[in-house]
Formats: C-alpha cells, sequence, structure tokens
C-alpha cells in the first residue's frame, strides 16, 4: 500500500497536475498513455508469462440447511468482509471528514473550492495516495482469489471498475457499489446462460448502453448548467 501510494502520488505530480488547466481530455489521454507504460513496465522488469503463487488461504465453510449443503471458502468471506469495512470506512472518510468535504469541492469546482481555501492540489494529491492504497488491497485480493496474475491483469478488471461506476453513477459510492453488482451478476449469468468465453463482451455491453440512454447513471444526478 505504501509502495503504490508512492508511485501514485508521483504519478499525479508528473502526469495529471501540469494538465489541470488544459481541455478535458487531455487527463483521459495522459491516463490512458501512463496505463500503457505501467503495464509494459511491468511486463520488461517481470516477464511476459503468467505467474502463480501457492495459496493464500485454505478451507472452507460449510453450512448445512433443510438438507442442503453450501460450500463458502474462507477467502471468499475474507474479500467480503475485507470489503464491506473498507467500503464503509472510505464512505466515513467522504461524507464526514474534512478531507471528504474538501474531495467534494474540488469534484465540483476546483476555482471556488480555491476562493474558499480549500488546498486543490494537495486534496487532489492525496486523493490519488488513497485510490493507490485501495487498489493495492484489491489487487491482494484478486491474486487471493484467481492464484495467478499477468503484467495485463489491471486493464480488464480496470474498465469493468469503471464500468460500475458509470452504471451507479459517477460521484455516488453506494451506486458504484450497485453498480459492481450488477456487472458482477449480469457476467455470472452471461457465463452460465450464454458464454464464459465472451464474458468479458458484457460490461462492454453494459458500458455503451449505459452511456448511451443514462450518461448520468442509476444513482447520479444530471448536470444543471445555471445561465
Amino acid at each position: 500500500m505504501l509502495f503504490t501510494s508512492l508511485v501514485n502520488w508521483t504519478i499525479e505530480r508528473v502526469a495529471y497536475r501540469p494538465l489541470r488547466g488544459s481541455f478535458r481530455l487531455a487527463p483521459l489521454i495522459s491516463a490512458i498513455g501512463m496505463s500503457i507504460f505501467l503495464s509494459n513496465f511491468v511486463q520488461v522488469a517481470q516477464g511476459p508469462r503468467n505467474k502463480s503463487i501457492p495459496p493464500i488461504v485454505r478451507g472452507d465453510l460449510l453450512l448445512n440447511a433443510e438438507g442442503v449443503s453450501i460450500a463458502l471458502s474462507y477467502k471468499q468471506l475474507i474479500i467480503w468482509s475485507v470489503t464491506a469495512a473498507l467500503l464503509l470506512l472510505f464512505w466515513y472518510v467522504v461524507a464526514r471528514t474534512p478531507l471528504g468535504r474538501n474531495m467534494r469541492a474540488c469534484e465540483q469546482d476546483q476555482k471556488m473550492a480555491a476562493l474558499v481555501g480549500v488546498d486543490v492540489n494537495g486534496t487532489i494529491a492525496m486523493t490519488f495516495v488513497i485510490a493507490a492504497a485501495l487498489a493495492a488491497i484489491a489487487g491482494t485480493m484478486y491474486l487471493m482469489n484467481y492464484g495467478v496474475l499477468s503484467f495485463s491483469d489491471g486493464f480488464i478488471p480496470g474498465v469493468k471498475a469503471f464500468t460500475a461506476a458509470v452504471l451507479g453513477g459517477i460521484g455516488s459510492l453506494p451506486g458504484a457499489v450497485v453498480g459492481g453488482l450488477l456487472v458482477g451478476l449480469i457476467e455470472t449469468l452471461w457465463s452460465g446462460y450464454v458464454s464464459i468465453d465472451y464474458k468479458d463482451v458484457a460490461a462492454f455491453s453494459i458500458l455503451a448502453i449505459t452511456l448511451i440512454f443514462l450518461p448520468q447513471g442509476l444513482f447520479g444526478r444530471p448536470d444543471v448548467e445555471k445561465v
């Protein structure tokens, strides 16, 4: 978490902060370029082959109810528990702390936030640090669940996370949670009833349909510009 936070803090200073006053697509283009750079850097440093690790957690929890047996692996329980705890902690930071208030102010209007005394650069940098720390935990949970990783593993989960955020509504934490659950449920049903080979098509289809017919998402509010 400390390492990824330091890396993301550096990325914010190098690839994002100089473009803050540029046109709106500049940060997006810079993000795509930085993702390609990081992916290829890992490929060169660690090699292109998949790497596997021994299981971090073993064993299952068996539940018996009315003749029906349900097996829940301990790693699934750990993932659910850690995710729920981090969601509650992050919600508290965003909704109940001065840092969260500054984040929401910068998200709405950076110039006005600066005028009322908010340290815009510091707030955005801290947001990058927190995001990187959470990404480190997510990567660990991903590795614990699948046990295999490659240099390009971050791309598809990143697209799906973006799809969940768009589906739920950009800026809405409950929307992101509901969007993630819906994306996972749709992918599971797609794999079971259509084809597991094309399960990633479901995520891209959801993203396209949402952007076309519901650009503000399920819990997002449409932008209203007063003139």
